[in-house]
């Protein structure tokens, strides 16, 4: 692979001193970048996706305008559940859709766990068509949908808050449930063992609807098949990459989350921060965690709150900026921008300079 010019966000994960505290944005490739926009107007989301020129372009957007430290591959966590033979739509107002839920154990048997190769090397594509375009200037995140959230939408059948009918399979049928997530995470590991191949430096998981279960739910259908994942992934790797798992509304179990094997727990914004790094005693790097609502702020509002979360983790290595969730669409690029500028100007007070590491 081509050397890096910035690896300050594998440094971080590897929780290896760095000068500054780096930094990238969950969805900083989206509807609030007007040249993004501009692209939608001229194409689909599922053909952006599909397209790896064209998903490469989305993907480097945000590096070239914002100076990220980081890229996140322009991609759709529902490519699984296509791959494994569900038909999925997004519409622009509805979000997601999947014509053909998964409700009962004849349809768990139905669906196949794909090879990446073959149903989605538009996706390897587009790491590779990636990679001619960043030209080694910051390192490539791949990532997939985690099993419980995965299992959710092929459930649901639509994005909603409640999950209602996934978290009711789970409770009547928990066999059924168990075959489907069993399913989902052979089909998740296999996918991430060939972006790695593809070459991607680093993958993160996504576990955004882990929060609606109860704790014992939380445990037996999300936790246990995260696990799986990671063990996988780092059994069968063609090289060691660092894992980052985005668990959201699960700050509860942040010490079971730094047993799974990843390598960040990248947190949303209701996680104290310095709980956190106390509670999994610097065994893992902490990711994150501004509101995204922040952004639609002002900009001294923008600058203040992200000098708190810097403040929050405190001085040492492991520490990756982000938010503790996707960037909204109707944030303002200037309020991005200004985020970036702080945490690249305000951070290396908690950082030791190279060469001071035993002071």
């Amino acid at each position: 692979m081509r050397p890096l010019e910035n690896d300050l966000f594998l440094r971080a994960c590897r929780r290896e001193p760095t000068e500054r505290t780096p930094i990238w944005l969950m969805r900083q490739a989206g509807r609030y970048l007007p040249s993004y926009r501009a692209l939608r107007e001229r194409y689909d989301f599922l053909t952006l996706c599909r397209t790896p020129e064209l998903a490469a372009e989305v993907t480097v957007q945000p590096v070239e305008q914002l100076d990220v430290d980081a890229a996140i591959l322009f991609s759709d966590i529902l490519v699984i559940p296509e791959a494994m033979g569900l038909m999925v739509r997004i519409e622009e107002s509805g979000g997601p859709r999947i014509e053909t839920p998964v409700r009962t154990a004849s349809d768990v048997a139905r669906l196949t766990v794909p090879d990446p190769e073959e149903k989605l090397s538009y996706v390897l594509d587009a790491i590779r068509a990636t990679q001619e375009r960043l030209q080694g200037r910051v390192p490539l995140i791949g990532f997939a949908g985690a099993p419980w959230t995965l299992f959710a939408y092929m459930v649901e059948g639509s994005g909603r808050d409640d999950f209602r009918r996934a978290r009711v399979l789970v409770h009547e049928a928990p066999h059924t449930a168990h075959a489907l997530l069993e399913k989902i995470a052979r089909a998740v590991a296999r996918f991430l063992h060939a972006q790695i191949e593809a070459g991607v430096h680093a993958v993160q998981l996504f576990d955004t609807w882990a929060g609606v279960l109860d704790p014992d739910g939380f445990l037996e259908f999300s936790l246990a098949y995260v696990r799986q994942v990671i063990e996988a992934v780092k059994a069968t790797a063609p090289r060691r990459v660092p894992v980052l798992l985005f668990s959201r509304g699960t700050a509860a179990w942040i010490e079971a989350l730094a047993e799974t094997g990843a390598d960040v727990l990248s947190v949303d914004w209701t996680c104290d921060l310095t709980r956190a790094r106390r509670q999994t005693e610097d065994r893992v790097a902490l990711q994150g965690n501004l509101d995204p609502t922040v952004l639609l702020a002002s900009p001294e509002v923008v600058a203040r709150e992200a000098q708190k979360v810097l403040a929050r983790f405190g001085i040492g290595a492991g520490h990756i900026f982000n938010l503790g969730h996707g960037v909204l669409p109707e944030t303002p690029v200037e309020n991005v921008r200004r985020l970036v500028d702080t945490v690249k100007r305000e951070s290396p007070q908690y950082h030791v300079p190279r060469g001071n590491a035993s002071l």
